[in-house]
């Protein structure tokens, strides 16, 4: 390799990069188009090319079955593990304290309905015994207000009969009394109407016997 006089001015930076191949600049994309279609790439484990041959769904790609159906394995043991040793314990505990509450407030209900039958029992006899009681005390005291009026009638009947008797007597005296008067007036005025019809005077037994015979008629 001839030296010139240019070259020899030249750094050593300047005179390497003279010398670096041309393909030292190609781009990271060139690199990739550059590289043969079935050339394996160690990111993915997809050969280049082949990502967008197919165009099938990748859960329909029949080459991903086995592991399709390995993580459909693992993920139903996972759930059904999960659901028998957490979930379903959880909630059959939830669902027996639900019955053993639902039990208890029947049980409850059962006592104090019990309880209330008790007392609608209790107070219908005691309401039954106490109309009967007012019932005896209404009758024994009719039967005691009954005797007392009988009894009272019967002084104040006596009283009358006694009084009735005593006015009786009393009348018959006075009556006797009247009569008695009634013979003395009337043999006085006989002894006058005879002395003045016959001009003489009758004696008084003729009078009193007239008297009496007039009466007697």
């Amino acid at each position: 390799m001839s030296v010139t006089p240019a070259s020899a001015e030249s750094t050593p930076f300047e005179i390497a990069q003279a010398e670096t191949p041309a393909t030292s600049h190609e781009t990271p994309a060139d690199t990739h188009a550059a590289q043969p279609a079935g050339e394996v790439h160690t990111e993915t484990g997809v050969a280049h090319g082949d990502e967008h041959a197919t165009g099938v769904f990748p859960p329909f790609d029949q080459t991903t079955f086995a592991s399709q159906l390995l993580w459909l394995a693992i993920t139903f043991g996972l759930f059904y593990l999960l659901m028998s040793k957490v979930v379903i314990p959880r909630i059959g505990g939830i669902l027996e304290t639900r019955h053993d509450r639902i039990a208890q407030d029947l049980d409850e209900a059962s006592r104090l309905k019990a309880e209330a039958d008790a007392a609608i029992a209790s107070y219908e006899q005691d309401l039954a015994s106490a109309r009967a009681k007012g019932n005896a005390i209404a009758s024994t005291a009719r039967d005691e207000a009954k005797a007392k009026a009988d009894a009272e009638r019967a002084k104040i009947e006596a009283s009358l009969q006694d009084k009735i008797a005593g006015a009786e007597a009393r009348i018959a005296e006075i009556k006797a009394k009247a009569l008695a008067d009634v013979g003395a007036i009337a043999e006085e005025t006989t002894a006058a109407l005879v002395e003045q019809l016959i001009g003489a005077k009758a004696t008084k037994a003729e009078i009193a016997s007239a008297v009496k015979t007039a009466a007697g008629e």
